[in-house]
């Protein structure tokens, strides 16, 4: 009570002035109870020194030179960068002097399969090995010192010998042991007995081989002249291509004129009279001068003062087209009918294919052949890459459905595009010529990036047929392509490469012809030759028949726009015929 009492006045006095009030003299004094742990008490002073080392070495780097670690290593620490003066230009922190590698410090730390299997081996032989992590052997060391520390792998030479002669002795036993006793026929024939076992200890295949058959059989020597034969039909791989001397023939007044300049050199004033182009009425000249029919035509670079005719009478001719209207110069040197050809940029010098399956490169103005490429196959198309300063590639779309690549420089293959299931007709650039298009005799076009041998685009509808020749559009977005089901398809060149559905230009028969498909300069107008000897023209916007001219007896095959004159159109034919129009 006397508590309670002296609690309630020490409250009020509290409220009064917080001063605390007197106890009475007979009131006890209030107790208070200390806090107690039940935890026994524990020196923990090496636990905190403990934890603090253990803090301290998580921190501190490891230094590289020692070889054991006491403690798990954090991640962190095993990649930090070493202390201490660094290389000023080592970017990771490593001293120049601990680098043995571009990426750091290596050190050997396996042991060579060789030595392994010795040291294992002899340990298991002898008893004793020699310790990788020292000079010292370890295992039985009064065997080390009886063989005096030999491995197994160097035998003593005395050794060497004692063993060849207990291994001729044992044969001589063998022997003896076979010639001993009446041996069972049935046994040696059968190689399941003991006997067989050790008769035949050597293989059968063993022994010296036998001279060679000096004799044919009959079916042999027959086969052999079958096999020759077809060797040479399909042209050997070493000779690839049928070789021909190379001839030619100069047909002009004279190579240079009065001032020096060369026959192939343009004519100065030669330029474009405007942008406009007209198609062609009538007949300006005709070239006759190829015995067969004519394969391809290709003006002069830039000024077509020069036209290139392929004939299937193995020639190819250079014609002249501003002034004498004469054939210039006569190429030959393929032995079957010449199928595609193609001028460098400057026109000075060109590139034929032909059916010998030989690619040649000449020199226009002299005549000479530079340089003769062959796979051993047919090329349907030669191309050299349009960029200036790759003009020492050569594309070359041949029978076995490859398009080969090479440097003309080195006569060195540099890439093989091999993707088409059928002979490749035609190649073409596109996109500033980082990409080409291909098509095939598998109806099929595939794009390629130039230089890497993967389609990144491949078109191939159940509606495609064959598309054997192909021309870029003057403006580069398009592609004119000749169909077989005798029309000319619109392919974008843009990313997706797709077909121009709302233009189409029919009304030729091409079925079965590789008839050349063209634009004008301008790009307004559409031709193509057809199977009937016509040339046909169609407006590129309309997209209808502007014209048609009867052009060749049988195929009208090639068609090209004069570069420079407007109205101006040469046509050839499989009549043998280049006509101007």
């Amino acid at each position: 009570m006397d508590l309670l009492q002296a609690y309630a006045n020490n409250s009020d006095d509290d409220d009064q002035n917080h001063q605390p009030s007197d106890l009475s003299p007979d009131s006890s004094p209030p107790r208070l109870i200390p806090p107690k742990s039940a935890a026994p008490k524990v020196d923990d002073t090496m636990l905190a020194l403990t934890a603090a080392k253990a803090h301290q070495s998580h921190s501190k780097p490891i230094d590289p030179t020692q070889h054991v670690v006491a403690i798990n290593p954090t991640y962190d620490q095993l990649w930090a960068p070493i202390y201490g003066p660094a290389h000023p230009y080592a970017k990771d922190g490593i001293a120049q002097g601990m680098r043995n590698h571009k990426l750091g410090f290596v050190e050997d730390a396996s042991i060579d399969s060789f030595v392994f299997d010795e040291q294992y081996n002899t340990f298991h032989k002898y008893g004793y090995a020699a310790d990788p992590s020292g000079g010292n052997y370890i295992g039985d060391l009064d065997a080390l010192q009886k063989n005096d520390a030999i491995s197994v792998y160097n035998i003593p030479q005395h050794e060497q010998k004692k063993r060849k002669i207990e291994k001729k002795q044992e044969m001589e036993e063998d022997e003896a042991a076979g010639g001993e006793g009446e041996v069972d026929p049935t046994e040696v024939d059968n190689p399941a007995s003991d006997v067989w076992l050790m008769k035949n200890k050597k293989s059968p295949w063993a022994g010296k081989k036998q001279g060679l058959q000096t004799e044919l059989t009959e079916e042999q020597k027959k086969y052999a002249e079958e096999y020759a034969k077809k060797k040479e039909e399909k042209g050997h791989p070493g000779e690839k291509g049928e070789h021909v001397v190379d001839k030619t023939t100069f047909h002009g007044k004279e190579e240079r004129d009065y001032q020096g300049r060369s026959w192939i050199a343009p004519p100065k004033d030669a330029k474009a009279t405007n942008d406009h182009c007209y198609i062609p009425k009538r007949l300006v000249h005709t070239w006759s001068g190829h015995t067969k029919g004519v394969s391809a035509i290709r003006f002069f670079p830039k000024y077509g003062h020069l036209i290139l005719s392929a004939g299937m009478d193995t020639k190819v001719k250079i014609w002249d087209v501003f002034n004498s209207g004469k054939c210039m110069r006569t190429y030959m040197g393929h032995s079957k009918a010449v199928r595609d050809i193609s001028f460098c940029n400057d026109g000075t010098k060109f590139l034929t294919a032909g059916y010998d399956k030989n690619i040649k490169y000449w020199d226009t103005e002299t005549g000479q052949v530079i340089s003769t490429f062959s796979t051993g196959k047919i090329p349907y198309v030669v191309k050299l890459n349009p960029d200036e300063d790759k003009q020492n590639v050569l594309l070359a779309g041949m029978s076995d459905k490859k398009i080969v690549q090479w440097d003309i420089n080195t006569g060195q293959i540099t890439q093989e595009y091999d993707q088409h299931l059928g002979a490749v007709n035609t190649i073409t650039f596109v996109d500033n010529n980082r990409r080409f298009v291909t098509s095939s005799d598998d109806k099929s076009l595939r794009v390629w990036e130039f230089g890497i041998p993967v389609v990144i685009k491949y078109i191939s509808e159940p509606h495609m047929h064959s598309m054997p020749s192909i021309s870029l559009h003057p403006n580069t977005n398009w592609l004119a392509a000749q169909s077989l089901d005798n029309q000319i398809l619109i392919y974008s060149t843009r990313e997706r490469f797709q077909l121009n559905k709302k233009k189409r230009f029919a009304g030729h028969i091409v079925a079965g012809y590789a008839c050349q498909v063209n634009f004008s300069p301008d790009g307004r107008f559409v031709m193509s030759g057809d199977g009937e000897g016509k040339c046909w023209f169609w407006d590129w916007k309309s997209c209808k028949v502007f014209r048609t001219l009867k052009c060749h007896e049988g195929v009208c095959i090639g068609c090209e726009w004069h570069p420079l004159e407007q109205s101006k159109v040469a046509t050839c034919g499989w009549d043998g015929l280049i006509k101007y129009w």
